[in-house]
């Protein structure tokens, strides 16, 4: 099973054949709770056109949106989560996402504010043996096409506190990195979404193409 999602890339992406049209698809994931899964709604296809004009990916250009418990998050080697508010999983659900990551898929939870107490107790119901671990900054996640030596860039200012990046590892293998304190997603937005800095702008989307990378190759 963990090989599965490591095939589909390969055929996918075109190493084992000579389609040309964009075949491999991300998505967010729409959970129950009443938290807006929904939230930044242009930030993954901004990531995917940078992703395919800068790294040469051949992602459709638009995501999809999978449900957790749902047997469709398989077809996905990445998975898109973000929002404010509550999160809940049922036991269903959460034994889905658990078969799901332990079979080789990739969840970046990306915390938008406020998520954050939500996350970590329903996460727990996925893995009630792991915790969420900070990565160092050695880690091969920050230093893909993009080297982040100081780790996650901060687009928005909330508590003053630092931006952290943190994972949960499965035999080894990171199945779940969680950007927390940076807004990642925001600065994937448009630009007249926030009028961020172009500057700002742009680490945002070369740390999200630094993970897209990293989940799509990883052992």
């Amino acid at each position: 099973m963990k090989q599965y999602f490591k095939i589909v890339l390969l055929l996918q992406f075109g190493f084992l054949n000579v389609y040309a049209q964009p075949t491999v698809k991300i998505a967010k994931l729409k959970y129950n709770g009443g938290g807006d899964w929904y939230a930044n709604k242009t930030a993954l296809p901004n990531l995917i056109d940078f992703c395919n004009k800068n790294l040469q990916m051949d992602l459709v250009a638009n995501e999809d949106m999978v449900e957790v418990g749902s047997p469709a998050l398989f077809l996905y080697p990445y998975i898109y989560m973000t929002g404010h508010g509550n999160v809940v999983f049922s036991n269903q659900e959460a034994e889905n996402m658990r078969n799901y990551l332990m079979g080789g898929g990739f969840l970046h939870i990306d915390d938008n504010y406020g998520l954050d107490q939500f996350v970590r107790l329903e996460m727990k119901k996925v893995f009630p043996n792991l915790d969420f671990v900070e990565l160092p900054f050695t880690h091969p996640i920050y230093h893909q096409k993009y080297n982040f030596d100081n780790g996650l860039p901060k687009v928005h200012e909330h508590d003053g506190k630092p931006p952290q990046g943190f994972g949960i590892l499965y035999e080894g293998r990171l199945v779940c990195f969680y950007s927390y304190e940076c807004d990642l997603g925001n600065g994937w937005e448009d630009q007249s979404t926030y009028n961020d800095p172009e500057a700002i702008r742009q680490e945002a989307l070369k740390a999200g193409a630094n993970i897209l990378t990293f989940a799509f190759t990883q052992d």
